[in-house]
């Protein structure tokens, strides 16, 4: 390895930078006052959310040696394991600011040959947070590293020219998965406010009671289907593979979904847990779920998919529990639910056109992943020598 081009520890070039945060009662806090940086002020990647700050009541004292300026590095010290060794680089501020107690501030001086925009890279990389948490000390519901950690972590250190290539590199990089998240979010607002307007009436549309158009669906498995057909549905990814832990024994008395069938846990639906069958034959649900069709004369499945992303649907159900996830709410209790229901004609268009929203969502965030993953990949390579960047 060349001498532009090693292995060093932090601490073998910055000895004396590292300074904790401070900490101040709950009183202290005010309208007023010193704007201070706070542990849930900047996410796990680094992405600084400092347009709302707290502000704290300070000393002029405690603001000079806490006080944090433009490429000062902070490292989250204690938090629950999963968060340990979050970083954020500074950038410029609109007003002085200073850092709670929960993390250190690193200030790089300029003999160190450590660019700090190259090192918050090498601290957000999957390889430096994983050492952070091998070295975390555990505690009560949380973890901690301390300065000496930070001191201690080998990184790869090219010149500073090489550092501020790869730290463009992986800039452009960050700036595609921004985009990409915007573009998500935008798509994302576009069809909840399309979905919330199913519930416009029109002058076609008709109110109706769910039970008009659905119908509960009571059909066992008997011997038919096996223990990899059983499904369990979350708000979260919808219907997935039921965990073998918790499948019973005897499968015989599960619950038969056919293609296009909604099913829920009737103790969930009140926070979202209902899913629309997306499988192209049967699959199985717990004897405990609530299985019902639709009368697709009348409403079609791909329209009560939506609909159900309402925030008519979602105030409804959420008032039935009055806030309670052990609420009970079964086909008569869902079946009650009154809604506007255009003709079948009408429902078909709609259909098609958020189905091909969700289908956009659904490739722009496989494109994400997919850059994240790339990302990951070059940061692999880079921040370990493995490649080289070439400078002009």
């Amino acid at each position: 390895m060349s001498l532009t081009s090693q292995f060093v520890k932090i601490g073998d070039r910055v000895t004396s930078s590292f300074q904790n945060g401070l900490y101040k009662p709950a009183e202290d806090y005010c309208d007023e006052g010193t704007r201070i940086v706070r542990i849930n002020d900047y996410d796990n990647d680094g992405t600084k959310k400092f347009n709302s700050l707290r502000r704290v009541l300070l000393s002029e004292a405690e603001i000079e040696r806490f006080g944090i300026q433009r490429n000062d590095i902070l490292v989250n010290r204690v938090n629950s394991l999963s968060h340990i060794g979050k970083s954020c680089i500074v950038e410029d501020l609109e007003d002085v600011t200073v850092f709670e107690s929960n993390m250190m501030r690193l200030r790089l001086p300029e003999t160190s040959g450590i660019s700090p925009e190259y090192l918050f890279i090498v601290f957000n990389s999957p390889r430096a947070r994983d050492y952070f948490k091998k070295v975390a000390k555990p505690a009560v519901a949380q973890a901690s590293i301390n300065q000496e950690d930070i001191r201690s972590l080998a990184v790869h250190l090219p010149g500073l020219k090489e550092q501020g290539a790869i730290a463009s590199l992986l800039s452009t990089w960050d700036l595609a998965i921004e985009k990409g998240e915007r573009l998500i979010t935008a798509k994302q607002q576009l069809l909840a406010v399309h979905r919330d307007r199913l519930q416009h009436k029109t002058p076609q549309s008709k109110r109706i009671k769910l039970h008009e158009a659905t119908h509960e669906s009571t059909a066992r498995n008997g011997a038919r289907l096996g223990r990899d057909s059983i499904m369990a549905v979350t708000k979260a990814v919808g219907m997935r593979p039921m965990k073998e832990e918790t499948i019973a024994a005897n499968i015989e008395r599960y619950k038969v979904v056919r293609p296009k069938g909604f099913a829920y846990n009737p103790m969930r639906l009140n926070i979202g847990s209902i899913a629309m069958s997306p499988f192209d034959a049967d699959i199985l649900v717990s004897p405990d779920y609530v299985v019902f069709e639709c009368d697709e004369s009348k409403l079609l499945p791909g329209y009560l998919n939506h609909l159900r992303f309402s925030r008519h649907w979602t105030n409804y159900f959420e008032n039935a529990g009055n806030g309670s996830v052990r609420v009970r709410i079964y086909y008569d209790d869902l079946a009650a639910f009154a809604f506007e229901l255009p003709p079948v004609e009408e429902q078909e268009r709609i259909v098609d056109f958020l189905d091909a929203v969700q289908l956009e969502i659904d490739l722009l965030k496989k494109q994400a992943e997919a850059y994240r993953r790339q990302k990951r990949g070059l940061m692999q390579k880079l921040l370990t020598g493995e490649w080289r960047v070439r400078l002009g």
